[in-house]
């Protein structure tokens, strides 16, 4: 975690799975071994090249996905709102605990870090930087007292794409627990310098069934890939347990090119109101549209 669909959906507890070792490499001399996208794993080729969707090198026989546990460090160990804070991430291998060292690029970072806050007026899509030892350093300035959510992307090598989510609290007066209380809001955004607008098939998304989301960017002109695409989406439920990192599936440019519309592709696990960050790059500037989303479950 537009060209391509990269879906990594995961159901976030607030445990971690035991540790469990992932299987042996593909033998490449099997002429029954497909050539995979690690995003789009509906992408296959009997022979090895790029994802026409999302650039990703296709791999051969992909593994089975095994979930990289993320261990975070913070100085100073008490966080507090305003302060800087150094964040650090240790990727861990789950078959023998040890700091992973070796990563593929994914979107031209090898670590894409996504920070919410619990009430979710605060959002940041950032890079922290690798370290000699494998870790990954993130400097940061959480705005005020409360819950965190940390979403930390990567890609081991030799594995598949990771979203890993941890929690961070922030000590403060007035520090709150409870889940952001959102409506419905899908009217158009003016953010830097570009007017976003949404439109749904179907209008009504139902749970567990795929929404196709329309971005329609206006004016058209300057419209560049953002870190490797033509957009970034993170969808968040209002008690940031589901949290979806996606890009997009299909870009065109309808009524003669005076916009350019975007889309995405989606499932929402569950009824209630998500939160949808998507962000596009325009002239050199990336703007940031929010918006929430309305699911309900079929009747």
């Amino acid at each position: 975690m537009f060209r391509a669909l990269f879906l990594l959906v995961t159901s976030l507890m607030w445990w971690q799975q035991p540790p469990t070792a992932p299987p042996a490499p593909a033998d490449l001399s099997d002429p029954d071994v497909e050539f995979v996208c690690p995003m789009d794993k509906d992408v296959r080729s009997k022979l090895p090249g790029k994802c026409p969707r999302c650039g990703m090198t296709l791999v051969a026989g992909i593994p089975d996905a095994h979930e990289f546990p993320v261990r975070i460090t913070t100085s100073p160990k008490v966080l507090k709102p305003g302060e800087e804070t150094l964040l650090t991430f240790h990727v861990e291998d789950p078959s023998t605990g040890k700091t992973v060292h070796d990563f593929e690029i994914m979107h031209e970072k090898l670590f894409h870090q996504f920070l919410i806050s619990q009430d979710m007026q605060w959002f940041e899509h950032v890079h922290p930087i690798k370290q000699a030892d494998g870790s990954f350093d993130l400097d940061v300035k959480f705005p005020h007292p409360g819950l965190y959510r940390v979403l930390s992307d990567f890609y081991p090598k030799g594995a598949t794409p990771q979203l890993i989510a941890n929690t961070l609290f922030v000590a403060g007066a007035g520090m709150k627990m409870t889940p952001a209380k959102l409506t419905a809001d899908l009217a158009p955004n003016k953010t830097a310098n570009l007017e976003v607008s949404l439109t749904m098939e179907p209008p009504q998304p139902i749970a567990g069934m795929k929404t196709l989301l329309f971005f329609r960017l206006t004016p058209n002109d300057g419209i560049e890939p953002y870190i490797g695409a033509m957009g970034h989406m993170l969808a968040a439920s209002s008690d940031l347990i589901d949290l979806m990192h996606t890009h997009p599936f299909l870009v065109t440019d309808p009524e003669g090119g005076s916009v350019k519309q975007i889309q995405f592709n989606l499932i929402f696990p569950r009824e209630g109101i998500y939160r949808v960050w998507v962000q596009f790059q325009r002239k050199g500037v990336v703007n940031t549209a929010v918006f929430n989303v309305p699911v309900t479950v079929l009747k």
